[in-house]
């Protein structure tokens, strides 16, 4: 049957219960499609005349059968033989016409809701991220974007061709012979039932295969990805782990081989209920034929048209469900369209610009909110996403930080009436024990977060009163965990500033000792540094992190300095490239080694979310508080 994987494919997507399609989300799918509304209406125009096409040919051969023949008319045959040729040839170039339309459609819904949903997303606070997968994030600008626009390039017009192609093939239908037509319409309630209890069949294989790719899936990204390759190489169980993935990919293999052949059964008795409405048609046909009652050529342009009913009313069938499972991709779209900014840039913002740098927390509080703030679980009707099930361990202890710390320390507040002024060009060292809220601090600074009480403020104006992308422009930071792109030195170094010449590159390098390593390289600054940056160590990342840092030129820098996993000359490189970054700047530096804390003009002692000690570093050994035992025990050993 030629439409039989197609059909399979929407049988797949069945599932248990289907879902309601609401007046409100149909209209909005609708707004998506109001750009293209002249695409559609030509594309009804031409389902109109190839349906209007599709129907000719029938009734050129029971004029071929019934008159030219017998009638041993040669010009009617040449006639009607061209015709014949004449129907297809246009059919076919008005369905080339069409699907360009179609797909014009189609592409351009997908670019507008994935461009939308980029747009939002780019948009969301540090929070939605760190309590969202992943996984679930490209899936909505992939699976769930096709979905939705499945609906309006397939779906849709789909629906629109059959219903048309029904009522115009039953109306010809009656008008050549009332009598077949309901016998052929009679068949019809046996045909749905059988649909009916086969689908549930599909349904339940369908929903084993998801399962089974989903935790092939899930062997894949736990063991392909570099951290996995690395443990994997590391124990030497390469042919441990080839043995799990074949028993895995072997219970897909046999689930599809399943799969496939009851889907053929499928449309076997599919097939068997049409050849039973297409065996009384002709039965009763023949005995009005031998009675004289019916012409040989209606019978033969019967049975034609008969089969292009069947095939618009068994997709008729499936509509319900393929539209209402597109119409859950457009809610899953819409979910994260409609997501509100926790992170909101006012209406009249200030652009911040020119500023002397002055930083100052006004009794700040900050919690993490009980709710997780991310999207809702996947269940999608009929889609092949387990996004649980696919999430490697290692994403899932990436998820946690700060957030978990503070909790580990039985914290609700995070951060509690922080107030300290950094002056321009000033330094300010952040001490403390891990968990204590210090990373937590540094966020609130560019709005990753915003404070739920008290206010952070730049030369006295409050963040959240100035633009994002202004504020974002006048603060350089460089976290512990330095994060390049796949992609080459140049790309990674020009992301702080897009129009940055090669001389502008070299300078910012050399400024965080990073120059000389770079043009040593193979390719020089078109070097690739790998997924994550793991062609190069520790220090390597880190200055080239500063070297961005630099390039972008910010008034406030906000540092975590961590070098626990750095050699000594590596540390050298970057302790000396911090004098120059830091050179002016308003800093705010997570300490790490003794010689920062030493030259700070302040050093904010945190523990449990507050500042507990502030001070210079003679003052606070002075105190001989927390401070002078972080001092002893993490600080007076290391080389300055």
């Amino acid at each position: 049957m030629g439409m039989g994987h197609q059909k399979w494919s929407q049988f797949v997507q069945a599932t248990n219960q289907t879902p309601k399609v609401s007046r409100t989300l149909l209209k909005r799918v609708l707004d998506y499609a109001k750009p293209y509304r002249k695409h559609i209406i030509w594309m009804l125009v031409l389902i109109l005349l190839t349906s209007a096409l599709g129907l000719i040919s029938p009734l050129i051969l029971r004029e071929l059968i019934d008159r030219t023949l017998p009638d041993k008319n040669l010009d009617n045959l040449v006639l009607l033989a061209g015709a014949l040729l004449i129907v297809p040839i246009l059919s076919g170039g008005l369905r080339i016409i069409q699907r360009r339309l179609n797909a014009s459609v189609g592409e351009g819904v997908i670019f507008d809701l994935r461009v939308a949903l980029y747009e939002r997303l780019q948009r969301m606070s540090l929070h939605f991220f760190k309590h969202t997968r992943l996984g679930e994030l490209i899936s909505r600008l992939n699976n769930d974007v096709i979905g939705a626009q499945n609906a309006i390039s397939n779906t849709i017009v789909s629906l629109v061709t059959n219903v048309i192609q029904a009522v115009a093939i039953l109306i010809v239908l009656f008008t050549l012979e009332w009598r077949l037509t309901l016998v052929s319409v009679i068949i019809m309630p046996i045909f749905l039932v059988v649909t009916k209890r086969l689908s549930n069949v599909l349904r339940e294989i369908a929903h084993q295969a998801m399962d089974l790719n989903a935790r092939m899936n899930a062997m894949m990204n736990e063991t392909l990805n570099i951290g996995g390759a690395i443990l994997v190489k590391l124990f030497g169980r390469q042919k441990t782990e080839v043995k799990r993935f074949e028993q895995r990919a072997g219970q897909v293999r046999d689930i599809g081989v399943r799969r496939a052949v009851i889907g053929v059964s499928f449309f076997v008795i599919i097939g068997l209920v049409s050849a039973i409405g297409s065996a009384l048609v002709y039965g009763l046909g023949g005995y009005l034929v031998i009675k004289d009652a019916l012409t040989i050529g209606t019978i033969v342009a019967f049975g034609a048209y008969l089969t292009s009913l069947y095939s618009s009313l068994e997709g008729l069938a499936n509509a319900p469900v393929e539209f209402a499972t597109s119409m859950v991709s457009f809610e899953r779209v819409f979910e994260v369209i409609d997501l509100p900014r926790d992170i909101p840039e006012k209406e009249n913002a200030i652009v911040l610009k020119d500023i002397h740098g002055q930083l100052t927390f006004d009794q700040v509080c900050f919690r993490y909110d009980d709710h997780s703030g991310g999207l809702t679980d996947v269940h999608r009707f009929g889609g092949v996403d387990q996004v649980d099930a696919v999430l490697s361990d290692q994403e899932k202890d990436e998820q946690k930080s700060d957030e978990e710390k503070a909790m580990s320390q039985a914290r609700v507040t995070a951060l509690e009436d922080i107030s300290f002024q950094a002056n321009p060009g000033q330094l300010v060292a952040l001490v403390g024990p891990s968990g204590a809220g210090k990373t937590t601090l540094t966020y609130l600074i560019p709005r990753l977060y915003d404070p739920n009480e008290g206010r952070v403020l730049i030369d006295g104006i409050d963040v959240r009163d100035v633009t994002l992308d202004s504020l974002s422009d006048q603060i350089g930071m460089v976290t512990q965990e330095t994060y390049l792109f796949h992609d080459t030195i140049r790309t990674n170094l020009s992301y702080a500033h897009l129009d940055a010449r090669q001389e502008d590159l070299e300078k910012a390098a050399k400024a965080a000792n990073i120059h000389d390593f770079i043009m040593g390289l193979p390719n020089g600054y078109d070097t690739i540094v790998g997924e994550r940056g793991y062609r190069l160590s520790g220090g390597e990342k880190q200055r080239i992190a500063l070297a961005r840092v630099i390039l972008k030129d910010p008034r406030i820098l906000v540092l975590d300095e961590a070098t626990s996993h750095l050699d000594s000359e590596s540390e050298a490189l970057i302790q000396d490239a911090l004098k120059r970054v830091m050179a002016g700047r308003t800093s705010i530096v997570i300490a790490h080694r003794l010689s920062t804390i030493l030259a700070a003009d302040q050093i904010l002692v945190i523990d449990r979310g507050k500042i507990v000690e502030s001070g210079t570093h003679p003052e606070l050994i002075a105190k001989d508080g927390i401070y002078a035992h972080l001092y002893r025990t993490q600080f007076a050993e290391k080389d300055q």
